[in-house]
């Protein structure tokens, strides 16, 4: 089994933000979030307190202004471009992807695409409320566990050393920055 990541290793770009643009022209009234987003930006990453999770939240909050059942399909009819070519080049059957991003956000693409196995963050796609750990960092591991319990990675690719725990317990790992894939 290859495992991936998905935004910035088979993905172009970060599907999140992409997904939150893409909404934010479409839909006007998410301005009105600018306010409790900016100050839970200046919270998290200027000032350094409080979780990721309550962070993400916050920027969620977007999904209250939009139709999500009409509006993901026209995402992805504009962005499965982003997914790079070298990923379709080696796609096997049983590749697993394990991402932050929300499930309900990558589910469309990896099923369009023919990806039958994925993990990724759980938000609901109503209120942007979080059920359970943000899929990063160790959770990933312990998710890939649970869900295979004596399952081996062949490969695993990432762009980010935040992967480390996945890449540990993989066979080979492979650091990826653009369409270039280096060994970890």
């Amino acid at each position: 089994m290859n495992c991936y990541d998905f935004d910035k290793t088979i993905y172009d770009g970060d599907s999140t933000r992409d997904f939150y643009i893409f909404s934010l022209k479409r839909h006007k009234g998410i301005i009105k979030t600018f306010p409790s987003l900016i100050k839970a930006f200046v919270k998290f990453y200027v000032f350094k307190k409080g979780e990721k999770t309550e962070f993400k939240e916050k920027m969620y909050r977007f999904l209250w202004y939009i139709d999500i059942e009409k509006d993901l399909p026209l995402f992805w009819k504009s962005h499965k471009k982003n997914i790079k070519d070298w990923y379709y080049k080696q796609q096997k059957e049983d590749d697993l992807i394990i991402s932050a991003s929300p499930e309900f956000l990558l589910e469309p693409i990896c099923k369009e695409i023919g990806i039958n196995y994925m993990m990724a963050s759980k938000v609901d796609k109503k209120t942007g409320k979080y059920k359970g750990i943000n899929c990063h960092g160790k959770e990933k591991v312990r998710r890939f566990y649970e869900k295979f319990p004596n399952g081996e990675i062949d490969e695993f690719y990432s762009d980010s050393y935040s992967d480390s725990p996945l890449a540990e317990i993989s066979k080979e790992a492979f650091l990826v920055k653009g369409n270039k894939l280096c060994k970890w």
